[in-house]
């Protein structure tokens, strides 16, 4: 048997090679030497060829059809050749081609930015292109294969006939790593702001229009003006994503996972816009390698690719002054840095006593408990610094590296008498965030790829809060400390089809610390909780670009439970006719920290919400499901998007939900149910930009263990309408916008039995609301050239132009038997002004 199966094979490569030696003898009888063929048409035609002999030796080509007109077989040898065949009564003079110039402009597809060293090469020479993405090549043969190289990008190859040879034209790269995303909708509400086909949102904070009330991309006030997004208090660090709490969003700066928001506590974004280049918002539909957030995501990005060319500027406003560069370092390595510092150390600005005022507003800060002390010096600081530095190792090795570190602090003296002697000591509030991380990513070929994330990050809250008259310190400390490890498998089946998969593990502690030095009492508790995840992702994208569907699950196992938790993840989007889009998502998730409120003084009641991490009991695991179907039409300059939600979240606290009635020191766990509408309609006339945004919520809670199980959620905005107008010319911007919403649910007192037993008797819970919310903002920014590789940009905003005072918060308290009501104000007629130069 073995031999026959070995004579079978000796046979069938003795037929292999016959048959090919037979096809290569056909095709050597195809080809012949210009030379000789010269000599069969100068005796077919009745003609004689003129040349020199180093043009046409070595020269093989295909032999012309014997039925070819003369002029036809010479634009044959020619079209061959890359040669001149010219015809010169019975001559045919033979000449090489004269050298062309083969010119353009080398950009990236994305962003259309020009990429400098750019390899173009060809079979008589190459160049690399410049920093604006020029260059010249010189060819000699139409049929000449041109190919161009960059790092990071895919390769181009094509002959000399397929370039637009007549003038200097744009030569667009695809980057390496390309995704099936695509624009679905473009200036969603102003330039640069974008709906992607996977569901999500996008900001490029280089593009992005002037909003209103706004000079600067602040990226988490920016995020507002979508619809179904809200803070319920104006700040960044209390964002409403449908309906859910702050702590229920995932905010991610190059994929490092954040506890902390902003400056001010929360009035503006800790997140410097001039070295963050796009911001990602997600509502529903997950990609499977995203964990947390059950009520949606935040991803901010840095710039990806390697910058060639130095770039930079310097800018100051109303709090704070700013600097940011982006320095090459060599061909394959660029670092981007970028810093913030309060103005308040040298001068004291309007829009820093507007801030000051509001964070401190009904606080230990501004007015103390006790009417013998007196508070002074009351200061207050902040800064930023941002780093990420890009190394392009090879065509198909990307380094990456990522570091943030941020502060606030608080501080003011409290003077009291103690002992008939005048004696002052200082409190303070700080709040700080440091984090760092490494990717790495591997392009194996042009469908195969991997990356890995690892990341650390740090947040710190601390608090000494002094008691001058008792000679008392209370030291308050919340710390959180998470270790990331990410691998993500890429694989493109084809143009059409993606495969991803991957393995995460987070590690989170989280410790908290009550220290009082008289009586001495110390608590001090950390816990730790360590999750597995496994995911893999099928995406598909149509040939005619027209649908998009993703569909994945993730498997996450909490070791210290031994639990298990599976959540499938759905995006599907189908342009139904040219302007009309339908859209479908879907996702499970779930978290294990959420932020709680203790006691309203606690951290100087300033920032008085503390992260905690899950214990499965008492603080459960929270875990959402949500669903939404969206119409999305688009034609001639007129937008009209419509999106209907539901959204189910369990395992939430009580504590989480800052009560301030009858449950602001009950215990207890629920979950919150909301559905509703998300509507935007925008219309653009040349320069001009107008939208008009409408959001209804209906939310819910759930406490089975309170008197009344359901009532309305405390963040339940029931109708909210955004209407704001945009002008944009090249030098010159405008915009203004009104904010409207239904006012915060709340809980009053029974009137005429306001107090039952030594408590305030409060009605059914959340029944009423507080007075409607109405802002008005307008922003203007003027943008002039102060040297050929300088210009300049000079501007204003007015926050709150009516100087409304609307209340965003009440609460109700005991004093001298009678129940009293506080009332917490928005930020009042707020202005603000920048000035900033760049540098090219």
């Amino acid at each position: 048997m073995h031999r026959n199966r070995k004579r079978f094979l000796y046979s069938f490569l003795f037929i292999i090679s016959l048959i090919t030696t037979n096809v290569q003898a056909q095709d050597s009888d195809n080809r012949v030497s210009l030379k000789s063929l010269i000599l069969e048409l100068e005796s077919r035609y009745e003609v004689q060829f003129n040349y020199v002999e180093d043009i046409i030796d070595k020269i093989q080509l295909d032999r012309p059809d014997e039925n070819l007109s003369l002029e036809q077989a010479l634009s044959f040898l020619s079209e061959q050749t890359g040669l001149f065949f010219l015809p010169m009564g019975e001559f045919i003079l033979i000449k090489e081609r004269e050298a062309q110039i083969l010119c353009g402009f080398i950009k990236d597809k994305d962003d259309l930015s020009p990429l400098a060293f750019a390899t173009i090469q060809g079979p008589s020479g190459s160049t690399i292109s410049d920093d604006n993405g020029y260059f010249e090549l010189e060819v000699r043969s139409p049929n000449e294969l041109i190919v161009i190289r960059h790092i990071g990008y895919k390769s181009i190859t094509r002959s000399l006939r397929n370039f637009a040879t007549a003038n200097c034209f744009e030569i667009f790269m695809i980057p390496q790593l390309e995704t099936l995303e695509e624009v679905l909708i473009v200036n969603y509400i102003v330039q640069g702001i974008n709906k992607i086909n996977d569901g999500s949102f996008e900001i490029d904070t280089k593009r992005i229009g002037l909003l209103p009330g706004l000079i600067d991309a602040d990226v988490l006030q920016s995020i507002q003006a979508f619809p179904g997004i809200q803070s319920i208090n104006e700040t960044v660090s209390n964002l409403n994503i449908r309906g859910g709490t702050h702590d229920q969003n995932l905010i991610l700066w190059d994929q490092i996972k954040m506890y902390q928001s902003g400056h001010f506590f929360g009035l503006i974004s800790m997140y410097n816009p001039q070295i963050t280049k796009k911001v990602s918002l997600i509502k529903n539909g997950s990609d499977v390698t995203l964990t947390d957030g059950v009520s949606g995501t935040i991803a901010m990005k840095t710039d990806r690719t390697v910058n060639t060319k130095f770039k930079g500027n310097i800018g100051v406003n109303l709090t704070d002054a700013n600097g940011f560069v982006d320095l090459p370092v060599g061909r394959k390595s660029s670092v981007q840095i970028a810093a913030r510092k309060a103005v308040s150390d040298f001068v004291q600005t309007p829009t820093y006593d507007k801030f000051f005022d509001r964070i401190s507003q009904d606080t230990e800060v501004a007015n103390n408990l006790s009417e013998n002390v007196i508070n002074s010096e009351q200061e207050f600081d902040f800064y930023d610094t941002s780093l990420r530095w890009n190394y392009q190792i090879s065509d198909t090795d990307k380094l990456r590296l990522n570091f943030i570190n941020v502060s606030n602090e608080l501080k003011f003296d409290e003077t009291g008498n103690l002992n008939g002697e005048a004696t002052s000591r200082e409190s303070s509030l700080t709040q700080n965030s440091i984090a760092g991380a490494i990717n790495y990513q591997r392009i194996w070929s042009d469908r195969f790829s991997t990356e890995i994330e690892i990341y650390e990050t740090d947040y710190k809250l601390k608090a000494i809060n002094v008691n001058v008259l008792e000679d008392q310190r209370f030291l308050q400390e919340n710390v959180v400390s998470e270790t990331s490890i990410k691998g993500i498998v890429n694989y493109n089946l084809n143009d059409n089809i993606n495969l991803k998969g991957g393995y995460h593990f987070v590690e989170t502690e989280v410790t908290n610390l009550d220290d009082v030095d008289v009586p001495l009492f110390r608590l001090l508790v950390s816990e730790v909780l360590r999750t597995h995840a496994g995911f893999a992702q099928f995406s598909y994208r149509s040939r005619n670009q027209l649908t998009k569907i993703s569909v994945g699950t993730r498997y996450n196992y909490l070791d210290k439970f031994k639990k298990h938790i599976i959540e499938p993840r759905f995006s599907f989007s189908h342009q139904i006719a040219e302007p009309l889009t339908v859209e479908v998502l879907g996702e499970f998730k779930h978290q294990n920290t959420s932020q709680v409120i203790n006691f309203q003084n606690d951290f100087l009641g300033i920032e008085k919400r503390r992260w905690q991490l899950s214990n499965d009991d008492t603080i459960p695991v929270i875990e959402s499901k949500q669903a939404s179907v969206g119409l999305h039409f688009d034609q001639r300059d007129i937008l009209i998007s419509a999106e209907g939600f539901y959204k189910e979240v369990n395992g939430i606290t009580s504590q989480s939900q800052g009560f301030q009635n009858q449950y602001e020191f009950v215990r207890t766990s629920g979950s919150y149910e909301v559905f509703g509408l998300d509507m935007l309609i925008r219309k653009r006339f040349d320069q001009f930009n107008s939208w008009l945004s409408y959001s209804y919520m209906n939310n819910t809670y759930d406490f089975p263990d309170l008197i009344e199980t359901t009532f309305p959620n405390n963040f339940d905005i029931t109708h909210a309408v955004t209407l704001g107008a945009s002008y944009a010319s090249k030098h010159l911007k405008l915009s203004a916008g009104l904010n409207w919403h239904s006012g915060k649910p709340t809980s009053i007192p029974v009137e005429g039995n306001e107090i039952v037993d030594d408590s305030i008797n409060y009605g059914p819970t959340n029944s009423e609301n507080l007075e409607e919310y109405l802002r008005v903002d307008v922003s203007a920014l003027y943008e002039f050239n102060m040297g050929r590789n300088t210009r300049a940009e000079v501007g204003a905003s007015v926050w709150n132009v009516l100087n409304k005072e609307n209340t965003i918060n009440n609460f109700f308290k005991i004093s001298n038997e009678t129940v009293v009501e506080t009332t917490q104000r928005s930020l009042g007629l707020t202005p603000n002004a920048t000035f900033r130069v760049y540098f090219n």
